[in-house]
């Protein structure tokens, strides 16, 4: 087999890979990160996406003390997911005790009236052990991976790649 045929099968494999990627993206949910009272979210983001991850305690603000907002969330009639506990940069890269992740869903649980069954670690950066911790109570937790195979979007996006 000579070179030009080599290339273009590999070009041709690349090609069919992206189309594949495509309607795999097309069909899959769309994940909504950082949704926060203290986040400024655009509804139309909110009417099209079908998992919220929510940050229970952005900016030292507790989603329990605005129920309104917590209403107004579930009127959405989402999947809610926990997107931290804080949302610090790598919060999740260093190791956590479950003392500190109970916190978050706690918060959760009195905004939403049930705990999250879904994690995803903001930054997508989370520990062996953190990993671990989120398995044993039972998370499904969401990686790196998820965000190839799904549209995901962020409120108040300001980075260089927006919604």
């Amino acid at each position: 087999m000579n070179l030009s045929k080599l290339f273009i099968r590999i070009l041709f494999v690349i090609v069919l890979l992206l189309v594949v990627l495509f309607f795999i993206r097309f069909l899959s949910p769309i994940h909504l990160d950082d949704v926060s009272p203290a986040i400024q979210c655009d509804d139309d983001l909110l009417r099209k996406s079908d998992i919220f991850y929510v940050i229970p305690k952005f900016e030292s603000v507790n989603i329990s003390q605005d129920i309104e907002w917590c209403n107004k969330i579930l009127s959405y009639n989402k999947t809610l997911a926990l997107h931290g506990v804080y949302h610090t940069y790598k919060e999740f890269n260093f190791d956590r005790n479950e003392t500190y992740l109970i916190s978050g869903e706690d918060d959760f649980e009195k905004c939403f009236g049930f705990y999250p069954e879904r994690f995803k670690a903001p930054q997508i950066s989370l520990s062996k052990n953190n990993k671990r911790l989120l398995v044993q109570r039972e998370y499904k937790v969401d990686s790196f991976f998820g965000d190839i195979f799904h549209k995901v979007y962020h409120c108040e996006d300001q980075g260089y790649f927006r919604n």
